[in-house]
């Protein structure tokens, strides 16, 4: 409720599709966890076909994190998504390519998020990249490499613009 000033009550909360997805996401993401794949994926199915939002079972979801909007939203297996993230519609957190898992990355193809992020509409976030703490990354942006704490990512072309101080 405090993420998203149009809610007047929180009653209005439960008909969020955000509120569904991070529900659906919760049950299936348990199921993946036990190693129930087919029925953690089936539930992710329906949950993308409810709200418009695709999280695989597979990925991680912090704490608070609201999902504005969230038509389009896709959260590939292996995204780590920290807490107090807003993600708007349109946003995804994808993979590059498959790799050999080994030692140093497990398998990791997808973003890995951290707290208090905040994605804009259409933000393309693509391999195994890190987006530091209190990051906000601008509507349209594809986003391929790691991206220091605080700073903000804009178009045309995608800069990195430090805080100081």
């Amino acid at each position: 409720q405090r993420k998203d000033p149009a809610v007047k009550s929180k009653f209005e909360i439960i008909l969020y599709p955000s509120f569904h997805a991070i529900i659906y996401h919760k049950l299936a993401h348990f199921l993946y966890k036990c190693k129930l794949f087919f029925l953690a994926r089936l539930i992710s199915q329906i949950a993308r076909f409810l709200t418009g939002i695709e999280i695989h079972p597979g990925s991680t979801l912090g704490r608070r994190v609201f999902f504005d909007h969230g038509m389009g939203i896709v959260i590939g297996e292996t995204a780590i998504v920290g807490d107090d993230c807003i993600i708007f519609h349109g946003v995804t957190l994808g993979g590059l390519a498959s790799k050999k898992p080994n030692k140093t990355n497990n398998n990791k193809r997808h973003p890995t998020i951290k707290n208090n992020v905040l994605l804009g509409a259409g933000a393309k976030l693509l391999g195994d990249i890190t987006i530091g703490e209190n990051v906000k990354v601008g509507a349209n942006c594809v986003v391929v490499e790691d991206i220091p704490d605080n700073a903000t990512v804009v178009l045309p072309k995608p800069r990195i613009i430090l805080k100081q101080g």
